[in-house]
């Protein structure tokens, strides 16, 4: 048997979220090309459905078999899970023969950040 590695937990509040609110400055080149990936990945439907499925979902991650009903083949759902890795929404991890998905608290408190206001003075 393998020796198991042990991977270090991210912790959400030593995570620099993506941009400041939208109304508190304006984004930098950089940040609306970060912030624009986020929302592209969003901007489809049916990702937005297996994000929401994952982020919603009991303890806070799903199996693939238990999100794949979005009206689409399985092909597909693999196609825009990856989709959403790719742009930092989703980790994965392989158990046996499933993948588990989660969304980082980071990832959601960079994304309620950006779309808050920003507090009065």
């Amino acid at each position: 048997m393998p020796p198991t590695k042990v991977l270090p937990l991210l912790d959400p509040e030593a995570v620099a979220p993506c941009c400041p609110p939208l109304t508190e400055r304006p984004l930098t080149a950089a940040e609306a090309e970060r912030t624009a990936v986020m929302f592209k990945a969003l901007g489809d439907p049916v990702r937005l459905r297996l994000f929401s499925a994952i982020a919603s979902h009991e303890g806070g991650e799903a199996c693939v078999c238990d999100i794949s009903d979005v009206g689409v083949s399985q092909p597909t759902v693999s196609h825009h899970l990856k989709k959403l890795k790719d742009a930092g929404l989703l980790s994965s991890e392989r158990r046996g023969t499933w993948v588990y998905y989660r969304v980082e608290p980071a990832v959601l408190a960079a994304m309620g950040q950006l779309l808050t206001r920003a507090a009065a003075v």
